[in-house]
């Protein structure tokens, strides 16, 4: 094997027990479980908000806008459930660059996966302990997610795992909302077998065990655009995509059919100011056709304090050092703007 064993790292079950989880804390990710699940499931015609920066880089910077977060959730909890964005793995095209918290808790240190499987169990315990937020986080390894599995109340697998099979198994036995995203190539029946499997049961490895999921009836799409065969970006959110969508599921006979539109990415070719306007289009369509308004549950959004992105180095307070992000004053304006024009 062409590699070095650097040391044995903490399971998870390790870890859990020496960051735990108070009686407290568990009771309001419960709630706010069950005030997810009822959106999905269509008991709730509540908004969802999957929202924050590109990648979790800086504690304090995450932590201050959560709680900007917390105060705007305030004013518009009757019509959105706001989950904040925490990020701690990121996948790289071609390999290269920052990979998330995890493995860089310190961006401009060498990579510590001890210091960052702390550091990410801290952020978000942090979130739920001071601002009553359950969040999101990318499902980028299987094997990680259960350093965080009691703490997260959505998770993501992305437009690069969506066909791995890995992802698709671990995704049937989680008792949360798993989204789906369309690969980065477009093709949607892959997004679509990719929600059936992880909506059926399944015998596999895990954790050194033979286990039978029960199959995530929360399974769901997530359109971030894709790109074509030369290269260019191509959106997938607008009118006549969301219909095509529908017309998917209703063939596809998935329990509740859903999807969360992904205002960044290939939907806006990564001009994250386009986040404004793709919101509100996919809100305008949503309000104006019933079955729409059923099957649109949300908006993921890339946000943070400051607009745009910087370079590793730069130390700019709350500026994304990954993927560019609207900045706090715009995402405010926006979250406010789209609980008032919510049917």
């Amino acid at each position: 094997m062409n590699m070095n064993f650097l040391r044995k790292l903490p399971i998870p079950q390790e870890i859990k027990k020496q960051y735990p989880v108070s009686e407290k804390m568990a009771a309001i990710k419960k709630q706010r479980d069950d005030e997810i699940r009822a959106v999905f499931e269509g008991r709730s015609d509540k908004f969802l908000l999957v929202i924050g920066p590109c990648s979790a880089d800086n504690r304090e910077a995450v932590l201050d806008y959560i709680s900007r977060l917390r105060r705007v959730e305030d004013r518009v909890r009757d019509k959105i459930v706001i989950i904040p964005r925490i990020y701690t793995n990121k996948p790289r095209t071609n390999g290269s660059g920052y990979k998330g918290m995890l493995h860089q808790p310190d961006p401009d240190e060498s990579p510590d996966m001890l210091r960052g499987i702390v550091a990410i169990r801290d952020l978000h315990i942090s979130a739920l302990a001071d601002y009553g937020f359950s969040c999101a986080d990318e499902m980028l390894y299987p094997d990680n997610h259960r350093y965080l599995s009691d703490l997260l109340s959505y998770v993501a697998i992305g437009a690069r795992s969506v066909e791995n099979q890995q992802h698709r198994l671990t995704a049937s036995g989680l008792d949360i909302p798993v989204g789906m995203k369309n690969p980065t190539g477009g093709d949607l029946t892959i997004m679509m077998n990719g929600i059936s499997a992880a909506q059926n049961s399944h015998m596999f490895i895990y954790r050194g065990w033979e286990v039978v999921s029960e199959g995530n009836m929360l399974a769901h799409a997530i359109l971030r655009g894709y790109t074509d065969f030369a290269g260019k970006n191509v959106s997938n959110y607008h009118y006549e995509d969301l219909v095509g969508l529908y017309g998917l599921y209703e063939k596809s006979g998935l329990c509740n059919p859903a999807v969360i539109i992904d205002a960044n990415h290939a939907n806006s070719g990564k001009q994250y100011l386009e986040q404004i306007r793709i919101s509100k289009d996919v809100i305008y369509s949503r309000n104006h056709n019933a079955d729409l308004r059923k099957m649109v549950k949300g908006l993921m959004i890339e946000s943070y304090i400051e607009d745009g992105a910087q370079k590793i180095g730069e130390h700019i307070y709350g500026k994304s050092i990954t993927d560019p992000c609207l900045g706090w004053e715009k995402t405010e304006k926006l979250i406010l703007d789209i609980a008032e024009s919510l049917k």
